[in-house]
């Protein structure tokens, strides 16, 4: 009997499957604008579709001053402010589970939300500056230097993503200490504090996404770049480095992208936790696990996410509104259990 050679896969078909397909990417785009146009109509007053698209297109319409007003400045870039927090949220929670090789990375592992809570909080307590402009500001800062402190005290405790990921809940714990320190001579405060801490979008304006927009593009355009390089990474330090990727530099970038697309939601939306969970895993699950697929479809997939995270948060009380925090806990929460026993269940 004459055995056959057992086919192999040509390079070419195994680099298809790595591929961003038209299909998943076409489906991502429209669950974005979907949920953004339920974003524009639904409210406590409701707009007309057919007038809302005539506005929005630049066309005249019947929309009344009042309610021209309402989805020029209030619904509009709120929507686009949460399509744009949500995607940087999970773009950044895509980037680190692939660079730390950790299924349960967020964007807050490294000290990110502890730093930009600190910053806030100093601003609220002690700083007589406009609200507006000092904690946005403080909290950019405040997560970039947290994250900064945990990579040197990981660099320097040695060489491995274990290091930097306990340097980073070291730093975190370190930081969150000093903000409830800070807070006690602000009791008066509390209430500004715990509403910036539990994240929401009340306070989205044109100025506000103008002001994002720079450190979003640079941050989600060096994280889209690398995307081969954690496939990659995937296989581990060494292979990688037969292959001539430099690991320590790939991972250097990717966390320093990362973090600036974290602070960079952080500084204007509080802090709004699991998406950088949720969000990743089940793009995952749908499409794949290589990274040069999961970038771009966590990215349109986040903001979607969060756009009706926030329409739940504006309309499940209305007129009043819950904290965005909130409602991604309650989605977030089943998840991250599900994910961690799936996890569990792959190691034993």
């Amino acid at each position: 009997m004459r055995l056959r050679p057992r086919p192999v896969t040509p390079p070419s078909a195994r680099e298809a499957r790595t591929r961003l397909r038209p299909l998943p990417l076409g489906v991502a785009a429209a669950l974005l604008l979907g949920a953004m146009a339920a974003g524009l109509l639904a409210g406590a007053v409701p707009l007309p579709p057919g007038e809302v698209l005539r506005a929005v297109l630049g066309l005249d319409t019947g929309l009344s001053p009042m309610e021209h007003a309402l989805l020029f400045e209030l619904r509009l870039p709120r929507v686009l402010l949460g399509a744009l927090v949500g995607g940087l949220l999970a773009v950044a929670g895509a980037g680190y589970q692939g660079v730390l090789r950790n299924p349960l990375a967020d964007p807050y592992l490294l000290g990110a939300s502890a730093g930009a809570g600190l910053g806030a909080t100093l601003v609220i307590v002690h700083l007589p500056v406009p609200a507006a402009v000092g904690v946005p500001l403080a909290a950019f800062t405040g997560a970039l230097a947290g994250v900064a402190l945990a990579y040197a005290m990981g660099r320097a405790a040695g060489p491995g993503t274990g290091t930097l990921i306990l340097a980073g809940v070291a730093v975190s714990s370190f930081l969150s200490a000093a903000q409830t320190f800070v807070q006690q001579a602000g009791v008066d405060e509390l209430q500004r504090i715990y509403s910036w801490i539990l994240g929401g979008l009340s306070g989205a304006s044109w100025d506000t996404l103008w002001m994002v927009l720079p450190y979003a593009a640079v941050s989600t355009g060096v994280l889209l770049v690398h995307g081969r390089l954690l496939d990659v990474l995937a296989v581990g330090d060494d292979e990688a480095a037969s292959l001539g990727v430099n690991a320590a530099r790939i991972r250097l970038a990717v966390l320093a992208a990362a973090s600036l697309a974290t602070a960079s939601a952080v500084a204007v939306s509080g802090l709004i936790g699991f998406v950088g969970i949720v969000v990743p895993h089940a793009v995952r699950r749908l499409a794949g696990g290589s990274y040069r697929v999961l970038l771009p479809l966590s990215l349109l997939a986040g903001g979607a996410f969060l756009v009706l995270a926030d329409l739940l948060a504006r309309t499940l009380l209305s007129p009043g509104e819950l904290p965005l925090g909130v409602v991604t806990a309650f989605v977030g929460t089943p998840f991250f259990l599900a994910v961690l026993r799936s996890t569990r269940g792959g190691a034993s």
